[in-house]
C-alpha cells in the first residue's frame, strides 16, 4: 500500500477512533466533563497520539517520523494511565475502560509496527510516497 497522505496511515485512523472514544466518554458523564484537569489531560493525550503521527509523516524524514511515532506511543500510554483515574473515580465503567484502553493499545502497537518497518533497510520495504 502506498501512503500518500497521513490520512492513509492506519495507525492515524485508529488514533482518530481513540480520540472519538475519549471525547464520548467525557461527554457521557457529567462529573467527568466537569473534572477539567483530568478531562483536558486525557483529551490532550489522545489528540497528541493522533497528531504526532500526522506531524511525523509530514517531516519527510524516516528518522523524524520514527521520533514522532515514539511520541504517539507515549501519548497512547498516557491515555491508558489516565483511564485508571477515570475508572477509580467512577467516571467510566469497566466496559468503557477496557474498550478505550484496548484502542489505545492498538494505536501503540501499530506505531511500534510502523517503527519496525521504518527501521528496515530501504531495499526491504516499499518506498514512502510523499
Amino acid at each position: 500500500m502506498v501512503i500518500r497522505r497521513f490520512e492513509d496511515i492506519e495507525a492515524w485512523q485508529q488514533a482518530r477512533r481513540l480520540v472519538r472514544q475519549v471525547y464520548h466518554a467525557i461527554t457521557s458523564n457529567e462529573r467527568f466533563s466537569k473534572d477539567f484537569r483530568l478531562s483536558n489531560q486525557i483529551q490532550a493525550a489522545a489528540v497528541s497520539a493522533m497528531s504526532n503521527i500526522a506531524e511525523g509523516f509530514s517531516r519527510n524524514s524516516n528518522k523524524e517520523f520514527k521520533h514522532f511515532l515514539f511520541i504517539s506511543k507515549a501519548s497512547a500510554a498516557e491515555v491508558q494511565s489516565q483511564l485508571y483515574v477515570a475508572l477509580d473515580l467512577g467516571y467510566i465503567s469497566q466496559t468503557d475502560f477496557k474498550k478505550i484502553y484496548t484502542q489505545a493499545d492498538k494505536v501503540s502497537k501499530m506505531c511500534s509496527g510502523f517503527i519496525k518497518y521504518l527501521n528496515k533497510p530501504s531495499t526491504q520495504r516499499t518506498q514512502r510516497t510523499q
